[in-house]
């Protein structure tokens, strides 16, 4: 059975910028039949702390809704996330939807609003550059699917 990479929260773990998990019992024993998971926090392992202001992505900077700049540590958390899925020979992730670090396809606006735009979290953008299959928590049949297909 392969490894993947798979958003903390997704997994149960309460580690969102609101200090909360989206867990789903029912997905995550349906990912544990297709994978081994192998939760990841980005923003946890690049340094920030649970709770922590909310964060959106614009253009190439990660900024929170405190005007902080909070790009280098999404950037080290997007590289711990590419090394740990290299030393773990991890070929797929599926990671929090619309999550300046882990939405693929869609994510928010940067302006605070709710709005949504098409773009990619640093997370997300890193591991595809690197060769892995990123599939968003809006399309988890997608990602059970695709590991599915590889057995």
């Amino acid at each position: 059975m392969k490894n993947a990479i798979v958003s903390s929260c997704l997994f149960g773990i309460p580690c969102r910028y609101d200090g909360k998990s989206v867990t789903d019992g029912n997905l995550i024993e349906r990912i544990r039949r297709v994978c081994h998971p192998v939760p990841f926090c980005p923003e946890i392992y690049g340094g920030l702390a649970t709770p922590r202001d909310p964060a959106e992505r614009i253009d190439d900077k990660v900024v929170s809704d405190q005007g902080r700049d909070v790009t280098e540590e999404y950037m080290r958390g997007a590289n711990e996330c590419l090394r740990i899925a290299k030393m773990m020979d991890c070929r797929y992730a599926l990671l929090k939807s619309r999550s300046p670090s882990c939405g693929k396809g869609t994510i928010y606006d940067g302006t605070f609003s709710g709005k949504l735009t098409e773009g990619d979290g640093v997370t997300a953008e890193v591991l595809m550059e690197n060769g892995i299959h990123v599939f968003d928590s809006d399309h988890a049949e997608d990602f059970i699917k695709a590991l599915s297909d590889e057995e």
